[in-house]
Formats: C-alpha cells, structure tokens, sequence
C-alpha cells in the first residue's frame, strides 16, 4: 500500500459526541478478548452476559456474538451521556474510524466527516499506528456463542 492516501497519517479525536454509539442500527461484534473484559466490567458470568447483553448474528454464513440495542438504536451499554464500561469497549469501537471500509477511499474517509465531529481533528495518527488498528481487527478471535456460555 505504498499509494495509500493516508500514508501521512489521518487526524482523529474523539470527541465523545457519542453518534457512533446511536440512533443507528448496527453490529458491535465482540472478540474473545471484548468478552473476557467486558465481562470483568459487568461482574457477570459469561451465560448472564449472554442474556442480558448480546445476540447471536450470522454474517455470510458466520455465527457471530454482537451487542444488542436498546429500542432506538442506542448501544446497550450507552448512558446519560457516555459509554458505561468505555475503558472496557470493544475493539471494534476503540479502533473507529480506522477499519478496513472506512479505509478502502479517500472518498470513504471523507464520507465520515459528515457524521463524525472527530474526523480531521487532534494530532494525526501514523500510518503504522492506523495499520496497528487494521491488524488488530483482522486478527481478533470471534467466540461462538456455546463458548461464551462457558466463561
């Protein structure tokens, strides 16, 4: 990727303005690591984490465990303002905005500056450090849902 348009680096900061947490229907797919840690944030037993917190999804043909929502699209764990276990979120959510769709196009990026106030904000994230964050996600371990039952 030796053309890619980020090579300089992107500028992001979160501005916990919190519209990727909400009023949008979405997956918050979780890794094993998501799980374990979420799971010493709640204080639940994995069955109990299950039923109160996730659903099972199947994308092309994959089992997946995502988080559910709350009736207007908020994420489960969205409250008075803020991410309830937000040092404990999901990797999916602490690598936004740099996954692999958004990263396809410069047009792509620049499609995210219309709904997120973070885009083009704060000190610019290397190269290295967006490709950490693709990695990261690439190499995550998805837990089918018989093994979450089981922590």
């Amino acid at each position: 990727m030796a053309d890619c348009f980020y090579k300089e680096g992107l500028r992001f900061e979160c501005t916990r303005c919190s519209a990727c947490c909400r009023f949008t229907p979405g997956f918050v797919l979780l890794s094993l690591m998501d799980v374990k840690n979420l799971l010493k944030a709640t204080g639940l037993s994995g069955e109990e984490f299950m039923e109160i917190y996730c659903r099972e999804v199947n994308i092309n043909g994959i089992k997946q465990i995502s988080l559910i929502e709350k009736g207007n699209c908020d994420c489960i764990f969205w409250e008075n303002g803020g991410c309830t276990v937000y040092k404990q979120r999901p990797v999916q959510c602490r690598s936004f905005p740099f996954w692999s769709s958004n990263l396809a196009s410069q047009e792509g990026w620049n499609k995210l500056k219309s709904s997120c106030p973070g885009m083009g904000k704060g000190s610019p994230h290397s190269k290295r450090r967006i490709e950490h964050w693709l990695k990261m996600l690439d190499r995550a371990k998805y837990p089918e849902p018989e093994d979450i039952m089981l922590l």
